[in-house]
């Protein structure tokens, strides 16, 4: 009996036992699933606060693409139209492919389990200030992956890294509101495969026409999705092809399947006769048919998961409601409705709570899981490429003309032209003694950077000790250039201005230098040459003038200590004494026999009475001035063009045409011109290995350049005179039907330099720079750019673009500017009086 009494205490001390070994685990599962829980809901709340407050650092940048005018063949009437629209638009969904090609970032890294991932990327349609633009932004470790990818597909696409922008505005309002799917995941909305036009014109139509004041953005945030949503569409074409209806597949969860493995087994445990029952077969329809194997194409390509924000800004809320609610229609244009999925528009207008945090999540670029939904890449490209070049919506930001790299054997020595920046490398471009020998050509419309290209020349050429000489029609360019002299060359300096006409320095124009004979007669051409380009004798005049035009200046600068200058021109021709005196000592008998036996015997001095108003109407206009006259009546030049070639000197030219006149200007320009290359042609009496470099500018090189320009690009390189000639536009080079000085510049230059030109211009100079930039790439090029052929050691490169150097180089020293003008008037220049003076006693000598 006690046993039995023992025994049954026992039992209830087991039964106790057992009773409180399973309370005691229930309290550890309690225990468990409740800080499960506090740990799912801190986790929940650490990723909220994260994505709510966290900046990720990135980097902006601006997507440019060319605008070309789509040839007829890509007209939307031309056959294959369709097929190249694609095509073009094909090119785009490889951005995407190439963000959906990554990794989804680990949720190991950098803590992406606890505060959620950064590796999203936002590709953004912006509408500000009357300007679309289209942007990329990327998490700044994959900015460089990202461009690379752009621009393997679009070589000619620009993405220039720009600050942030910003839409908002202190007395506007801002609506915005984001856009999902409203079926899942698996069914596709339609893509541009599925269109007949490009669907992102019909989005940024209706950006096109806001004011000034107004904005409107498009934000797609997208990252890399995981595998997993691949193999749960294969589950659900899987489990439809097995019989199961779409919609009960699309059920299929983890508790479906936990649920579906019990209802299998009690099927087993049940008779056979039970189990045996015919199941009734499912069939497809044709729509089902269709709906699978769109599913099946979508899930064929990489997905991303997307977030997509609109904002919208107006001077009232109303106002910018309106907008929001426009743009999102447009979106409605890639609903599938029979097959596929539907945009649904989620814009919380109500709930000013919720608008501020997208307006927060559209600033900082966030991406939301929560307002996630998965696209693929041809889809993604249907929302989202750079513009084609066939589009008509105004206001694009387009890239006006397209870059293109420098060559990679650019000369390592030698003057900086500029720099050749081409997918964030830069290149200094440079050019050697040599090549610059065959003489480098300049042309583009005024205002867009001639002057800073040869002003940045030739102060580089100054400091590097060269000879100079700079022929300025403006007197802008000499500033910039006089105001960069070094110091140790100040005494080089020789300014001639002749607008300075208390201190003028004097040009004779018929002298030359009697060690050279020849010289006589290169003088007298180049007159004759200049004089017909002034006042087209050819067309007025004939060779009349010509024959007694070149025998008064024979007579005269037969005895220069008479007076040999540009004022004795009109006494040989109207008074018998003075030019009796000058034939007195004239030695040459065909200039005497014309005298006397032609001029003065052939109707006397009544027939030259008929003939002398007629010259000196050509002459009236210079000696007659005050500004020109004492430059042209001194009978001594104030400096020596040969001694300048061969000391290295610095001849700065200002003719500025609004102080002296055009027609002064030009004869200054014309006559300087001409000497300088006859300075450099009497080179011929020393060696080749002596003769030092000369660097002659000319801006607006045409109205200083007579026929003899064909001589001057084709022999001054022989004698080292290197030209830099610039000019505005090529009608500049033809007179009439003579095109000689045009083809003079195209058969003889090395080394080109275009900047923006005019569209008939662009007809003739494409071909030069085909293939690489076409017309529409010579009009629009942007300002202080220019499209280059460089000559590197004797042979023309692939054309490429530059962007000339700003600020220029050397150092802005106006006092010291001041102090060199003042010293090249001292040493070079005289008095006015003492000139005037000098003048009236030379004409009173022979009266």
């Amino acid at each position: 009996m006690d046993y039995g009494i023992s025994g049954q205490n026992t039992q209830i001390i087991q039964d106790v036992s057992l009773n409180v070994n399973i309370d005691g685990w229930l309290v550890y599962l309690l225990i468990f699933f409740g800080l499960a829980l506090m740990l799912f809901m801190a986790r929940k709340i650490i990723l909220w606060l994260a994505l709510n407050s966290k900046y990720h650092e990135h980097i902006i940048y601006l997507l440019r693409v060319p605008k070309e005018k789509p040839s007829e063949k890509d007209q939307p009437s031309a056959q294959n139209y369709l097929q190249r629209l694609r095509e073009e638009i094909s090119r785009g969904e490889t951005i995407f492919k190439a963000i959906g090609g990554l990794k989804a970032e680990s949720w190991h890294k950098n803590f992406a389990w606890l505060i959620g991932r950064n590796d999203h990327f936002s590709f953004e349609i912006v509408a500000d200030h009357k300007f679309i633009s289209f942007y990329v932004v990327a998490p700044r470790a994959m900015g460089r992956y990202i461009e690379q990818q752009i621009q393997a597909f679009y070589p000619e696409a620009v993405l220039e890294e720009v600050p942030d922008y910003n839409i908002f505005s202190a007395r506007g309002q801002i609506a915005a509101g984001f856009i999902k799917t409203k079926r899942s995941f698996i069914f596709p909305l339609k893509t541009y495969n599925k269109m007949e036009a490009d669907p992102l014109n019909s989005l940024v139509n209706a950006m096109s026409k806001l004011d000034e004041d107004e904005s409107l953005a498009i934000q797609y945030v997208v990252r890399s999705s995981r595998r997993g949503w691949h193999d749960k569409v294969n589950r659900v074409v899987s489990s439809v092809n097995q019989g199961k209806k779409l919609s009960e597949a699309l059920k299929i969860n983890l508790l479906s399947k936990i649920l579906s493995f019990l209802g299998d087994l009690a099927d087993a445990a049940k008779p056979k006769a039970e189990a045996s029952k015919p199941e009734k077969e499912n069939r497809l329809t044709a729509m089902e048919q269709e709906v699978l194997k769109l599913i099946e194409e979508k899930n064929s390509k990489a997905g991303m998961d997307v977030n997509i924000r609109l904002v919208a800004g107006a001077r009232d809320l109303p106002r910018a409601k309106v907008f929001l609610n426009n743009m999102i229609r447009s979106f409605s244009q890639y609903n599938y409705y029979q097959y596929g999925n539907v945009l649904s528009n989620k814009t919380p207008f109500y709930n000013n709570y919720i608008q501020k945090f997208l307006i927060k999540d559209f600033i900082y670029r966030r991406f939301k899981p929560s307002l996630s939904f998965i696209l693929n890449t041809e889809e993604l490209a249907s929302l989202y490429h750079p513009p084609l070049a066939g589009a008509e919506t105004p206001n694009i930001r387009w890239l006006l003309a397209k870059y293109s790299a420098a060559p990679s054997n650019i000369p390592d020595e030698g003057i900086i032209l500029g720099k050749n920046i081409y997918r964030s490398v830069s290149t200094e471009i440079k050019m050697k003694r040599e090549d610059r020998r065959r003489h480098t050509y300049v042309i583009g419309k005024s205002g867009v950077g001639k002057s800073v290209l040869l002003a940045s020349m030739a102060i580089q050429d100054i400091a590097n000790g060269e000879g100079v000489c700079v022929i300025d029609p403006h007197g802008d360019l000499i500033n910039d250039i006089i105001s960069r002299i070094p110091p140790e060359r100040a005494d080089d300096v020789i300014l001639f201005a002749p607008a300075d006409i208390s201190r003028p320095l004097a040009l004779n124009l018929l002298e030359f230098d009697p060690r050279y004979p020849e010289q006589k007669t290169f003088v007298i051409n180049e007159m004759i040459k200049i004089f017909d380009k002034l006042y087209d004798l050819k067309a007025t005049g004939g060779p009349i003038f010509e024959q007694y035009m070149r025998n008064a200046m024979l007579l005269v600068m037969s005895d220069p200590e008479s007076g040999s200058t540009l004022m004795e021109i009109p006494k040989v021709l109207a008074d018998p004494e003075f030019r009796k005196m000058k034939l007195e000592k004239c030695k040459d008998p065909t200039v005497v026999d014309f005298w006397r036996k032609e001029a003065e015997k052939a109707g006397g001095e009544a027939a030259l009475a008929n003939v002398v108003p007629y010259i000196t109407s050509k002459l009236t206009s210079f000696i007659s001035n005050d500004t020109m006259r004492p430059i042209i009546a001194q009978q001594e030049s104030s400096f020596n063009l040969r001694d300048i070639m061969d000391a290295k000197k610095i001849l700065l030219v200002d003719l500025s045409k609004g102080l002296i006149g055009e027609m002064n200007a030009h004869l200054l320009g014309m006559i300087l011109v001409g000497k300088i290359l006859m300075s450099a042609l009497s080179r011929t009496d020393m060696p080749q290995e002596k003769r030092v470099d000369f660097y002659l500018y000319i801006d607006e090189f045409q109205n200083f350049t007579t026929d003899s320009v064909n001589s001057i690009l084709s022999e001054a390189r022989k004698y080292n005179l290197n030209l830099i000639i610039a000019h505005q536009y090529l009608g500049q080079l033809v007179k009439g039907q003579d095109t000689s000085i045009k083809n003079a510049v195209f058969g003889n230059v090395g080394t080109w330099l275009l900047f923006k030109i005019g569209s008939e211009d662009a007809e003739v100079m494409a071909k030069e720079f085909a293939p690489v930039f076409n017309q529409y790439d010579l009009i629009n090029i942007e300002k202080y750019t220019a499209y280059v052929k460089l000559l590197m050691d004797n042979t023309a490169s692939r054309p490429f673009s530059m962007s000339t150097i700003w600020p220029l180089p050397g150092i802005k020293r106006e006092d010291l500017a001041n102090k060199i003008k003042s010293l090249s008037r001292l040493k070079y220049g005289q008095d006015r009086n003492i000139i005037e003076a000098e003048i009236m006693r030379r004409a009173q000598a022979h009266t």
